[in-house]
C-alpha cells in the first residue's frame, strides 16, 4: 500500500498540479465566454454551457464568477504581458523596432480583441469591484512594464533618451490602443491602418529632441 503511494507521488501529477490544472482548464473556457458578454453578463452557469464542465464542476473549483474572473484574467495576462518581447529582442534599428511594434499592436487587435475588450471591461469594473482592484492594478503595472521595455529599448537603438516617465508613456499608447480597439469591434477595420501610423508618430515624440546647432 504504501509503496503504492509513493510510486504515484514519483510518477503520477502531484494533486496539487492536477488541481491547479484543471483551473487553467476552466480559465481558457471562461475567458471565451467573457470576451463574448462581458463580465456583467457573464455566469458560472454561463461558462460550464459554453464548456465540457458542468456547472458543478466549475463551482467547485471557484466559489463564485468574481474568483474565477480574477484567476482567468491573471491566467491569460501571464502569458500577454511577453507579447513585445521578441520585438525587443529582435530589433537591431531604431525604425526596425518602431515598425514591428506598431504592426504587432494592429496584430493583437485583429487576433484576439475579444480578449482585449474584456480587459478594459473589467479594469473599468474594478473601479467598483474592490475584490478586483488589486488584481487589475498589478495587471497594469505589468502591462506598464512590458511598454517600457519597449520605449526604453527604442531609445537606445536611437541613440536619445526617453523624455517621458513609465506610466506617460504607457498612458498614451494605452489610449491610442483602446480607442482603436473600440473602431475595430465596432466594425471599423480600416483603423488599425491609423494606429500603425498613429505609433510611429507618437513613439519618436518620447524621446529628447535632436538638439539643433545655429
Amino acid at each position: 500500500m504504501a509503496t503504492s503511494k509513493n510510486t504515484a507521488r514519483r510518477g503520477g501529477v502531484r494533486p496539487v498540479d492536477k488541481f491547479d490544472a484543471r483551473r487553467d482548464q476552466l480559465a481558457e473556457s471562461a475567458l471565451k465566454t467573457l470576451g463574448d458578454l462581458g463580465y456583467a453578463r457573464t455566469t458560472l452557469r454561463e461558462i460550464a454551457n459554453n464548456s465540457t464542465f458542468s456547472h458543478g464542476v466549475v463551482h467547485y473549483y471557484f466559489q463564485d464568477k468574481l474568483a474565477l474572473v480574477i484567476h482567468s484574467v491573471r491566467y491569460y495576462k501571464a502569458r500577454c504581458v511577453t507579447r513585445y518581447d521578441s520585438v525587443v529582442a529582435d530589433s537591431t534599428t531604431a525604425d526596425g523596432l518602431l515598425d514591428a511594434f506598431a504592426d504587432k499592436l494592429a496584430e493583437t487587435i485583429r487576433e484576439e480583441a475579444p480578449m482585449h475588450r474584456l480587459w478594459y471591461d473589467l479594469r473599468a469594473q474594478s473601479m467598483f469591484e474592490e475584490q478586483l482592484r488589486a488584481d487589475v492594478t498589478m495587471i497594469d503595472k505589468t502591462l506598464e512594464e512590458m511598454i517600457w521595455r519597449v520605449v526604453t529599448r527604442y531609445a537606445q537603438l536611437d541613440g536619445r533618451p526617453v523624455s517621458l516617465e513609465p506610466p506617460v508613456a504607457y498612458g498614451m499608447l494605452d489610449g491610442l490602443f483602446q480607442q482603436a480597439l473600440l473602431a475595430y469591434v465596432g466594425g471599423n477595420t480600416a483603423v488599425l491602418d491609423i494606429l500603425v501610423a498613429q505609433v510611429r508618430t507618437v513613439l519618436p515624440l518620447m524621446l529628447t529632441p535632436v538638439a539643433t546647432t545655429g
